[in-house]
């Protein structure tokens, strides 16, 4: 996989890593309002962006894992890095509209 491609797939990551973002921030924007709904179709949203992202560094996995060579990418870091942050953002908003949800 040459540097072009590899910048590619980067690309891809972080823009799923970034809709999902947004949509959990929306989210979040939701259930502080009280629209419990509205946060849920977002966190399923975010969720499935979560696993485009998923695949797309699934796939950069199974060729490096099948010897194949990958050009090393700022952009694929960077994408890394949006798609660990979204996770960690997703996991968090479970317990968080939890909290709202025993607020209201």
């Amino acid at each position: 996989m040459n540097r072009e491609e590899t910048t590619m797939l980067g690309f891809e990551i972080v823009a799923y890593a970034g809709d999902a973002r947004s949509k959990l921030l929306e989210a979040l924007n939701a259930a502080q309002q009280g629209d419990f709904n509205e946060a849920e179709q977002l966190i399923e949203g975010a969720n499935q962006c979560i696993v485009s992202a998923h695949n797309a560094q699934t796939d950069l996995l199974a060729k490096e894992a099948s010897g194949e060579d990958i050009a090393y990418s700022v952009t694929m870091m960077h994408g890394q890095d949006h798609l660990m942050t979204t996770l960690l953002l997703k996991d968090m908003m479970k317990h968080i509209v939890e909290l709202y949800k025993r607020g209201s």
